[in-house]
């Protein structure tokens, strides 16, 4: 892949300050640039590196003002963080440009696929699955029997859908997810045993979602399990069953979410967040890393902290308070001290 500041201006609907004929082949952060990169300068702190870096182009903001002379070609945008996203996922979409069915592989008699299917090596397609146009699945996934897939959709290596569930267009799922495994559904039984109880339910996951890797996403007991569009979702990351994620939210790693809560949209939730079942969260909350949500949150945009969880400044005057726990139990000490040697005087 190989561009000139030119293209990348044009592209970018940025101004090129500098040789427009230069070429860049690579993406390489600011601080290591070299000949034939592309970097570019968001961060204020990063901006020494502007007049030391060796990179061919650099995209910098419109209203950046120079303090010294500059080797770099530059591409003056609105905003050189967003135009630099928007490059990376050009250079992604190149990079994984795949196309054709590899053997061995495996679909279906009654499957039907659309057009420019990717098919890695030793993937399989079930019975009755409905797949897209321009999907891409790769080496090693598993898309059981009456899965439908919409289009531009990417089933990373080692993925595996269970039967049943439907996953939306433009939707990534990277390696080692499991969509579609049982909820966790076990009946007491008199003798202290656990009898299983059968998850018929499904998962459905909507347009424009990605999810990390290693995530599990637990089938419905009965109905759907519920991933709102443009839902963001990290690695290692646990749904339970019949759980509904409003649109837009986003949750990062270790976190976990327990069975029939609904999530509104737009919610945030930060690393090994817990939140119990049965509740509901209203749309704009935000919960703080390590959180636990006991309880149904009904008020909207508020953000919330620590376990179980209080309002977000309360948690920080919760977390000083508990910083000086060790001053406050001298002090109790001492005056307890005071206190029984004024008796004993008496």
């Amino acid at each position: 892949m190989r561009f000139t500041a030119a293209e990348l201006g044009k592209l970018l609907n940025g101004v090129v300050e500098g040789n427009p004929d230069v070429t860049v082949s690579e993406l390489a952060k600011i601080e290591e640039g070299t000949t034939g990169s592309l970097s570019f300068l968001a961060n204020p702190k990063y901006a020494p590196h502007l007049y030391t870096t060796n990179a061919s182009i650099v995209i910098v903001n419109k209203d950046l003002v120079l303090t010294d002379e500059v080797k770099s070609t530059l591409i003056r945008v609105d905003d050189a963080y967003s135009a630099f996203s928007i490059l990376l996922e050009k250079y992604n979409s190149i990079k994984q440009n795949k196309s054709g069915i590899e053997q061995p592989s495996y679909i279906g008699q009654s499957a039907t696929v659309g057009d420019n299917l990717y098919l890695g090596a030793f993937a399989y397609i079930g019975n009755n699955a409905k797949i897209g146009n321009n999907v891409k699945i790769y080496p090693q996934a598993y898309v059981g029997d009456n899965v439908k897939i919409g289009d531009n959709s990417v089933i990373f290596a080692g993925v595996k859908i269970y039967a049943d569930c439907v996953v939306g267009s433009n939707v990534t799922i990277h390696s080692g997810t499991v969509i579609g495994s049982d909820g966790f559904g076990f009946a007491p039984q008199a003798d202290g045993t656990y009898a299983k109880v059968a998850q018929i339910g499904n998962v459905i996951i909507e347009d424009n979602v990605e999810i990390g890797a290693n995530t599990t996403i637990d089938r419905a007991t009965m109905g759907s399990t519920i991933i709102g569009k443009g839902v963001k979702m990290d690695n290692l990351i646990q749904i339970a069953h019949n759980v509904e994620l409003g649109a837009n939210t986003v949750i990062a790693a270790q976190a976990g979410v327990s069975g029939s809560t609904k999530v509104g949209e737009n919610c945030v939730i930060a690393g090994q967040v817990g939140i119990v079942g049965h509740i509901t969260i209203a749309k704009g909350s935000q919960f703080g890393a390590q959180s636990g949500v006991h309880r149904t949150i009904s008020e909207e945009n508020k953000k919330w902290n620590g376990s179980p969880i209080d309002p977000y400044i309360n948690s920080l005057k919760t977390i000083q308070v508990l910083s000086r726990l060790p001053e406050l139990e001298r002090k109790v000490y001492e005056l307890d001290k005071a206190l029984k040697a004024s008796k004993e005087n008496k």
